[in-house]
């Protein structure tokens, strides 16, 4: 006759030793990846369950993927600590948790003052199955229309309000910089070029969010 499963108790909260802090459900963590040469994997942790003497924990997690683990690969406007909320749902031991880390809204992370080592930023909810992403829509600015990058330098026209990469409009980052104010080629009148500031934001119209495209 075959043993019957030894019960398990779910847990309000767990302190992983080997880091000393302490974990409960709808945490974000760092966790171990099998490959050491591979950045540490982000996940969301969904419950935290052992043995009936309090030992064996388990983690059931939900995974973040980052752009390159993606069917599209990273794109231009990823950005480098941007992560999806994937559908790939995993049990794993506690002991693979290597620290805890912030995975914040895109509007909570442009915010940021600075952005440390453990802080990550999550727009799109990715379907690992068929690589859709969720919203499938997102708003473009600039004359090249890409969805922002926040880790890219952004400069606003004082007349229509939208926002340019210096690039974009034949200028080198450390001359955008220097300047107090700027019309884009459809709003200045002649010689009129010049910077507002360089804080981001959206413009209101969307493109289509293409999976399909191989990593640049």
């Amino acid at each position: 006759m075959a043993k019957s499963k030894a019960p398990r108790r779910t847990l309000d909260s767990y302190t992983v030793k080997h880091i000393n802090k302490t974990i409960k459900a709808g945490d974000c963590v760092l966790m171990r990846p099998s490959d050491q040469s591979k950045p540490q994997y982000v996940a969301r942790i969904e419950r935290i369950e052992a043995d009936a003497r309090g030992g064996n924990v388990k983690v059931h997690v939900r995974w973040y993927y980052r752009p390159e683990e993606s069917i599209g690969g990273r794109r231009q406007f990823h950005g480098s600590k941007e992560v999806f909320l994937s559908d790939h749902y995993d049990v794993q031991s506690a002991d693979t948790i290597e620290g805890k880390c912030t995975v914040h809204s895109f509007k909570s992370y442009t915010k940021l003052d600075a952005v440390g080592n453990d802080d990550f930023f999550c727009r799109f909810e990715y379907n690992s199955s068929t690589g859709a992403f969720n919203p499938d829509r997102v708003a473009v600015y600039c004359k090249c229309e890409m969805p922002y990058n926040p880790d890219d330098l952004m400069v606003q026209c004082d007349g229509c309000s939208d926002w340019f990469h210096p690039a974009c409009i034949e200028m080198i980052a450390e001359e955008a910089k220097g300047l107090d104010h700027f019309f884009c080629e459809s709003c200045s009148s002649e010689g009129q070029k010049k910077l507002q500031n360089s804080h981001a934001t959206f413009r209101h119209s969307e493109t289509k969010v293409d999976t399909k495209r191989r990593r640049r």
